[in-house]
């Protein structure tokens, strides 16, 4: 049997997102670069997967500052390990920042922070799996696979919205 995933290209402040999506989860949500072909799924030109428009919704009300957590159905496909990390990114709140070191000390395994940073560089759901709350252990802005532009956004962002805004975060 075979899935049908559907794709929709959606205009946001930090640029086009590309998010695909079954009629029942989301399969991923990932930046758009200019560079990147587009994806060969099929694109949603009708009301197909009420989840795409659920998730849109909710990103509409998160880039507005009134969403601090998502309620979207979405199904990670990795290792026990990348489940794990993912999944402890999930618990981050908004506005907040931990580090890489912290991160893995979360999943009960100081030693694989190196393994931890390349999972959260895996992580298919930008924005609502929240990677980009995760900074080095000094503090300062390192990995983010939407570059490090959109991390230092999203951190501003998160931090004026969350009461926790000074100028800059970084």
């Amino acid at each position: 049997m075979t899935i049908e995933i559907f794709t929709k290209y959606i205009d946001s402040p930090l640029g086009m997102i590309e998010v695909s999506a079954t009629e029942s989860y989301l399969t991923s949500i990932l930046f758009v670069e200019t560079q990147k072909k587009p994806s060969p799924r099929k694109e949603v030109t009708a009301n197909i997967s009420p989840i795409i428009d659920e998730f849109e919704q909710q990103m509409k009300e998160y880039f507005e500052g009134t969403r601090k957590d998502f309620e979207l159905a979405i199904k990670h496909e990795g290792t026990d390990f990348q489940k794990a990390v993912w999944g402890k990114l999930e618990t981050i709140p908004y506005g907040k920042t931990i580090s890489y070191l912290e991160l893995s000390r979360r999943i009960g395994n100081e030693k694989a922070i190196r393994a931890v940073g390349t999972t959260n560089g895996s992580n298919k759901f930008t924005i609502v799996v929240p990677c980009h709350r995760v900074i080095g252990t000094n503090g300062s802005l390192v990995g983010y696979g939407g570059d490090l532009w959109r991390k230092k956004w999203l951190l501003d962002h998160e931090a004026k919205h969350s009461g926790n805004y000074q100028t800059s975060m970084f």
